[in-house]
């Protein structure tokens, strides 16, 4: 990965786990980093300990106003050309339980508005705020939005019908609006 100092990043779901260690590495790389979570205490702690070029926005993915709040920051601070989607819940149920109830609809739609609707949400705002700058310097590329899945888009496991199907969906968009 080249020096980023003159660009911004947006990484959701930035305040722990793979999100953490990719603002860890896009900051430590130069770029200026929004750190998107709904964790206020990590997301902060997080903006703190890295100083400079990092901010903690508190951004729930599934609100397009608040992604356009952290957009509208990261804008505010260098263009954006970096958007890394990495928010993402989980969540055990089976389909039907020991007792024989069935799995709530409510927690299986939860999980898919936060990591397929959420992601996609991101995607469309950032790609939107990245059209609006002129290509990289050789090239016509304006940015690059980074979707993560898992492994269990392919092979989930017992009671992750509701991950397990938000993985296989972000799969299966990404290149599609890739084209």
């Amino acid at each position: 990965m080249e020096h980023l100092d003159a660009i911004s990043a947006l990484v959701t779901g930035g305040a722990s786990g793979l999100g953490e260690a990719t603002a860890r590495a896009l900051h430590g790389r130069g770029a200026h980093v929004i750190i998107a979570d709904r964790n206020t205490d990590r997301g902060a702690a997080l903006a703190a300990e890295l100083g400079a070029r990092a901010e903690f926005c508190a951004t729930d993915v599934c609100s397009e106003d608040q992604v356009l709040a952290a957009i509208a920051r990261a804008e505010a601070a260098r263009p954006l050309r970096v958007a890394v989607n990495c928010a993402g819940i989980g969540g055990i149920a089976r389909t039907l339980d020991r007792d024989g109830s069935p799995h709530p609809l409510e927690g299986f739609r939860r999980v898919l508005e936060v990591n397929l609707v959420g992601t996609f949400n991101v995607l469309r705002l950032a790609a939107a705020a990245m059209a609006k700058h002129e290509p990289v310097a050789g090239g016509s590329e304006r940015g690059v939005v980074i979707n993560t899945a898992s492994v269990a888009a392919f092979d989930g496991q017992i009671g992750q019908a509701a991950y397990a199907s938000s993985k296989a969906a972000i799969a299966g968009m990404t290149l599609p609006v890739a084209r």
